[in-house]
């Protein structure tokens, strides 16, 4: 009930409806709409877990590979370990098969081993390529930008012929009130996806020239590397993975598919293929 409490973000509860208040919100309202959507969806979380998340799927029968913790007491005290196997482990038939997180960390290290070049010019030519189709989904975020733009314009119409309404007494207090605080909350979530576009304009544009940058060099990166930052390089690079057995196989992202199969080549007359 607490989590639902709208008084944190600056709303006052009066006869049953949420009006605007006046007080200092302490949620700021991205916050809010994240507790919202997780308590709405029922969101499982993962507790920084690298490979768990639905990122995995089990080959034998489709389902998501999840992790777990274990604390082990040892000669120099207690250490955690993580180890990942199918949500349907235990089922009658099922490969008994169960990973560390070095594991798949070492499967992980040998699959991007197969996206460096030793070929300067095609690196460029790769750069090239990624620059490109970065320039193609910013403009496809400026598009959906000012989508986002007319839906603001077209909730403040909304709003005032509400307002016109209600001081003509067409509509009754609740109703404003209800009505009031649905618009708030549209308004809130378009904001927050333009907040999110314009990030994706300034950051996200780059991050596929970044990823391969990194793919260079990663091998001596990733070990040591935090959750967040694993997750996003696994998700910029592949679609998603299945656990064949033990092995760890992944759905590449254009154009890494091509840099993995080694299909980016030089023919005689300098040219890429």
């Amino acid at each position: 009930a607490m989590l639902h409490d709208r008084a944190y973000i600056g709303e006052i509860l009066h006869k049953g409806q949420w009006f605007p208040g006046k007080h200092e919100p302490l949620i700021d309202r991205d916050t809010w709409d994240r507790v919202q959507t997780l308590l709405g969806g029922q969101v499982y979380r993962t507790h920084e877990l690298t490979y768990a998340g639905d990122l995995i799927r089990c080959s034998h029968c489709g389902h998501v590979i999840t992790g777990e913790r274990k604390t082990k007491k040892t000669k120099t005290g207690e250490r955690d370990y993580v180890y990942y196997r199918c949500s349907k482990y235990n089922r009658k038939g099922h490969p008994r098969v169960r990973l560390t997180e070095s594991d798949l960390d070492e499967q992980v290290l040998a699959l991007f081993e197969k996206l460096r070049i030793e070929d300067e010019e095609v690196r460029d030519w790769v750069l090239r390529v990624l620059r490109e189709q970065t320039r193609e989904v910013q403009e496809h975020t400026r598009e959906q930008r000012a989508e986002f733009a007319r839906q603001l314009t077209v909730i403040e119409s909304q709003r005032d012929r509400l307002l016109n309404l209600r001081l003509l007494g067409e509509i009754e207090a609740d109703t404003f009130a209800a009505k009031g605080t649905e618009l708030r909350d549209r308004e809130a979530r378009v904001r927050l996806q333009i907040e999110a576009l314009n990030r994706a304009l300034d950051e996200n544009g780059d991050i596929a020239v970044k990823a391969f940058e990194l793919s260079q060099t990663l091998m001596d990166k990733w070990v040591t590397a935090d959750f967040a930052t694993k997750r996003r390089i696994l998700e910029i690079t592949c679609l998603n993975f299945s656990l064949d057995d033990v092995s760890l196989c992944p759905i590449w992202r254009k154009p890494f598919d091509m840099l993995a199969e080694g299909l980016f080549v030089q023919s005689s007359r300098g040219e890429r293929i």
